[in-house]
């Protein structure tokens, strides 16, 4: 690493460089996910032409490694563009924040927010084709990873109307691409048929296959139908919100089953937000207002302080939110979460308003309902007094190598979708920084979950392993690492001084004895080679229990949360040398933490309770924020550290 630090070395990415350099910022990952989100891209283009009432058929084409999507829209404008002297369709494939969806005489409502959906394609694609009829004229553009190969030209006269966008994702980044799921495209294909009623959705999987076709009049109702498909609703017709205006327009359908778990399906603009949002949020404060205004009425409530909480009036709810919005705000370009926080009072208002007449109008739906929520209040008295009982008995530090197979298999099967700090690029980023790069190196991830961690070292070692306990996740790290092997920690299946490099990450306080583990990793590891791990630690002694406890309810294997002095001790007294520390905050959302498989109902209420009633020691030094709606943030603290085994 040079000492020096000039304007030389300030790197300035133009153009669509800066998409194929970070290409996870634009579309979340370079896995098959990733691929999925430029087919994604593609086809809410078409939606949006949907939406403004311009197109009735958008078609996807699978191939054995590219796709093809049509519609029968408008076209994408083929003129001039007076400022930048190309086409217009030349513009919105090869410039960042271009596109219709700034002037919204085009869109009232559209998924296209940062206009990059089509560029982003382009950039990351090896191939990309477009074919537009417009005004009775065929014209067409071919362009490679991002440049155009010739500027747009005329085909020709062309019936009909409409564009057709071909590519095949560029596996100089996609390396583990092997094709597009038709399973995935088609339940993509069938949610949108039910949020554009009468728009015909078709998905061809070629000769073998055939098409599919997916033409849905029910509307939303007709998807919550399917969502409730396998369950046992309370009562017949769903509950219903509608609400309209200059600037957004808002349809809800609910209904409560005997099930335990909410399903809340969330989409603004037809984008599903798989992170709910501001409008989930508006949604749950204005349900929860509603029910309590009802049973309070009928005499269910005792008084305002046994006002049901938000958690219990959706233990067994189905919803669906469809919003349309004028000008949304997403978190990122992949679109998991609204960020609105203009729309929360209005959503809010008209849900509670709006669920209150109809339960007046359905006494008895009203009265099924305030059954369920008074037995749910129930069951949880009766487990939090029987898990009080267990708290305060002797730990058993044993291990039971399958609960730990259990509980991360179950967790594999949302990952990704568990937790920010999985993903984040800053963190990854400061991980792969601590490395001093040594292009023959053979590393190690130990417990490597997905392998994201190991593939930040990507470009810095010559080969990256993995090691985790389970199938699921060492079939998930496969896609991101060299060689995977499944294995247990505490004996590491490697032989003695083999690796340069050993990292992990937010690990070590889910074992018992975590001595073991690292004593284990020092052993594996040549002299002078590098050991970096990440941890989430406390602010300090105040906040420490708080957040153990926190922790626990989350994750039952969890067995340790270490201070700071704790974490640095664990690694000097296995023998390691030149200790280094970055630390960096990373804000969470607690919501989206905790739901997931391992988490049960009863500990994420109980973990919103411990946010609510956190005690002074710990806000004191812990940063986070519960907003009105009833969200949860919370700033964590993440400490990398990089030690070496002497020489």
């Amino acid at each position: 690493m040079s000492k020096d630090y000039s304007a030389r070395e300030i790197v300035v990415l133009s153009g669509l460089e800066a998409v194929r350099k970070n290409p996870w910022m634009y579309v979340g990952s370079v896995s098959e996910a990733g691929c999925h989100q430029l087919l994604w891209e593609l086809v809410y283009n078409s939606v949006d032409e949907a939406l403004s009432g311009a197109c009735s058929k958008i078609g996807v084409t699978l191939g054995a490694d590219h796709c093809r999507v049509e519609d029968d829209g408008r076209g994408i404008p083929t003129e001039l563009h007076p400022a930048e002297g190309v086409s217009a369709c030349e513009v919105v494939f090869t410039k960042l924040h271009s596109g219709s969806k700034f002037f919204r005489d085009s869109y009232r409502f559209s998924a296209g927010l940062h206009g990059l959906g089509l560029s982003c394609v382009n950039a990351l694609s090896e191939r990309l084709t477009v074919e537009i009829r417009r005004k009775g004229r065929l014209y067409t553009q071919e362009f490679s990873r991002g440049a155009p190969k010739h500027p747009l030209k005329a085909a020709g006269k062309a019936a009909g109307r409409g564009t057709r966008i071909s590519f095949r994702p560029d596996r100089k980044i996609f390396r583990t691409f092997r094709g597009f799921s038709g399973e995935i495209c088609g339940q993509f294909l069938e949610e949108l048929s039910f949020l554009n009623p009468g728009v015909e959705f078709t998905l061809d999987r070629g000769r073998d296959t055939g098409s599919r076709s997916f033409k849905n009049r029910s509307g939303i109702a007709g998807l919550l139908s399917r969502l409730n498909a396998a369950a046992r609703p309370l009562f017949a017709e769903p509950l219903e919100v509608r609400l309209e205006n200059r600037s957004l327009s808002c349809a809800v359908v609910l209904q409560w089953t005997t099930d335990r778990e909410p399903m809340i399906r969330s989409y603004v603009n037809c984008v599903n937000t798989v992170h709910g949002g501001t409008h989930v949020w508006a949604f749950r404060l204005g349900l929860t207002r509603a029910i309590n205004r009802i049973m309070a009425e009928t005499g269910r409530l005792a008084g305002p302080g046994d006002a049901a909480e938000a958690d219990e009036v959706t233990e067994g709810l189905t919803a669906v939110i469809d919003l349309k919005l004028a000008h949304p705000n997403f978190e990122g370009q992949t679109k998991t979460r609204l960020t609105n926080a203009d729309v929360s009072k209005t959503i809010e208002n008209a849900v509670c308003a709006q669920v209150l007449a109809s339960l007046k109008k359905n006494p008895h739906i009203a009265a099924v309902i305030a059954d369920k929520i008074l037995e749910v209040r129930k069951a949880r008295i009766a487990a939090k007094r029987v898990a009080e009982k267990i708290y305060f008995q002797r730990i058993d530090r044993n291990i039971n190598e399958e609960v730990y197979k259990e509980q991360f298999g179950a967790r594999s099967r949302n990952w990704h979708e568990s937790a920010v700090w999985i993903t984040d690029a800053e963190l990854l980023k400061t991980h792969a920084g601590l490395f001093k790069p040594d292009r023959k190196a053979l590393a190690l991830d130990v417990c490597c979950g997905s392998g994201v961690v190991g593939a930040s070292f990507k470009g810095r070692v010559k080969k990256i392993m993995g090691l985790d306990l389970t199938p699921q996740m060492v079939e998930l790290a496969r896609s991101r690492i060299d060689e995977v092997r499944q294995g247990n920690v505490y004996k590491i299946p490697f032989k003695d001084n083999m690796f340069d490099l050993v990292c992990t990450r937010e690990v070590l306080h889910l074992l018992p004895w975590p001595e073991k583990p690292v004593s284990e990793i020092f052993r594996v590891m040549k002299p002078g080679a590098q050991f970096i791990v990440g941890q989430i630690l406390p602010y300090g002694p105040g906040d420490g229990p708080w957040m153990y406890r926190i922790f626990k309810k989350k994750q039952p294997l969890i067995f340790n949360m270490f201070q700071e002095e704790d974490f640095k001790r664990l690694l000097t007294d296995a023998g390691f040398v030149d200790l280094e520390m970055k630390e960096l905050r990373v804000w969470e959302s607690i919501d989206v933490w905790i739901d997931s498989y391992e988490t049960t109902s009863l500990h994420r209420y109980e973990i919103r309770q411990l946010y609510r009633n956190a005690p002074a020691e710990a806000r004191a030094v812990h940063p986070f924020k519960i907003s009105p709606s009833g969200e949860i943030r919370d700033l964590w603290r993440w400490c990398v550290f990089s030690v070496r085994k002497p020489r």
